[in-house]
């Protein structure tokens, strides 16, 4: 079979396809050639590298295929980005789809690909499958380690200026990344009801924003534990530089060797790296280290709950993709399983809140200040990690976007009798600042 006969039946597929899907997105193939033949160097288009590309498609068309070829850039876009994508996906409904689209072009042009070889690189192949984690300690250091340890220089490139990576929250949609986090951090003292000369633990600290900030504008003391070696070293760095080491005291501690007694106590963006067949040592830790009458926030992504336990631990493949190749063992809660373990191990919830389109807002512009610096982060992490983050928070963005997962903040105390102590209102939560 000659290449210009694969060429010439894939073009004709890919024209068919672009007809029946109503696709506003062109093609341009290896040999410069385009789909439709007089597609506008300006507009859309999906760029395809080598026939091996279009090889491995049609025999294996599956999630894992494509981000091989994407992180690659064997497959890529041209005048624009996944989100322009998604705006263009196919309005013809998946059933039509399937009637409208001629079986005999999609065999005709696979058949001519069989042989092929699939080429390369394929930068992933050699990423274990994914698993849950198991609780063991030394299994968490290496799975935090892979995700936060890239390098300090790359997450800086796009997150703001105190290095927050989780949910920013928008007092206004237009706000822009540095204002929305400064909020999400002062919204995160208030719930706390933080004052003078309290002990705080902060349970996966990040870069230190969080302990940082409530240290320096609530005067109280914080413990601050992490598995990421590289976060250690930088927020250790940023506390001696603002003054605060008297007052915060950051460790490498896996949450569960915690000690002592703390009278308010956060976990954000944490609890997605615990894994489901551990939340009992979670949540008894932290009824154990939280003093009575102590405050205890809980920051979580989510997914929405199935009919059952079983049906909701089943993975998605897409799913299946970030756990394996963005957060290795993390697993996602349902917000009312979250409740129950919270209930169940002696904690009494006070208020939950969602905030699922904060965090779309927050991914796109992670996504988008990380597009706009793309040549200094392969410069410091190389093009297959740059793309293959690129992907993840575009595609977390997406997913908060259709309400296929979710974020919520959930305010606990430690069971006890008579008053929590916790004002009449929420009030006190959204006043004015000087």
């Amino acid at each position: 079979m000659s290449a210009n006969s694969r060429l010439k039946s894939l073009r004709k597929l890919l024209a068919h396809a672009r007809e029946i899907l109503q696709l506003d997105i062109g093609f341009r193939l290896w040999d410069g050639s385009t789909v439709p033949d007089d597609l506008d160097p300006a507009a859309f288009a999906i760029r395809f590298a080598d026939e091996g590309v279009m090889a491995s498609l049609l025999r294996s068309p599956n999630p894992e295929t494509l981000l091989n070829l994407w992180v690659s850039s064997r497959v890529d876009l041209e005048n624009g980005d996944m989100f322009d994508l998604v705006a263009r996906r196919p309005k013809v409904r998946t059933r039509e789809i399937r009637k409208q689209l001629s079986k005999f072009q999609v065999f005709n042009t696979a058949r001519k690909f069989l042989f092929v070889d699939r080429g390369g690189p394929w930068p992933l192949s050699d990423q274990p499958d994914e698993k849950p984690s198991d609780g063991n300690a030394e299994e968490n250091q290496k799975n935090i380690a892979y995700h936060y340890d890239v390098s300090n220089a790359f997450y800086e490139l796009f997150l703001d200026d105190q290095m927050v990576y989780t949910c920013g929250y928008f007092t206004d949609w237009n706000n822009d990344i540095h204002q929305m986090q400064t909020d999400k951090l002062e919204m995160i003292c208030r719930k706390l009801r933080l004052k003078a000369g309290e002990k705080m633990l902060d349970i996966g600290f990040g870069w230190g924003s969080l302990a940082l900030y409530a240290a320096k504008n609530y005067g109280v003391h914080v413990t601050g534990v992490t598995l990421s070696e590289r976060q250690l070293e930088y927020a250790t760095q940023k506390a001696e530089k603002l003054g605060l080491s008297d007052r915060v005291n950051f460790i490498l501690l896996d949450y569960a060797k915690v000690e002592g007694e703390f009278d308010k106590i956060s976990s954000i963006g944490m609890h997605e790296a615990i894994g489901i067949d551990n939340y009992p040592t979670y949540y008894s830790t932290i009824h154990r280290v939280l003093k009575p009458g102590g405050i205890y926030l809980h920051h979580a992504i989510t997914r929405p709950a199935k009919k059952d336990a079983r049906t909701f631990r089943k993975k998605n493949k897409e799913f299946k993709l970030l756990t394996k190749y963005i957060f290795p063992g993390g697993e996602l809660d349902h917000i009312g399983n979250t409740v129950t373990m919270l209930e169940q191990h002696g904690l009494e919830v006070h208020d939950v809140e969602n905030w699922r389109e904060h965090y779309q807002r927050t991914c796109r512009l992670w996504h988008d200040r990380l597009l706009a610096n793309y040549q200094a982060a392969v410069a410091e992490v190389g093009e297959v990690k740059t793309r293959l983050w690129l992907v993840y928070l575009g595609g977390c963005s997406i997913a908060f976007e259709r309400n296929t997962v979710r974020i919520y903040q959930t305010v606990t105390t430690r069971s006890a009798r008579g008053s929590a102590g916790l004002p009449p209102t929420r009030a006190d939560l959204y006043r004015q600042t000087d």
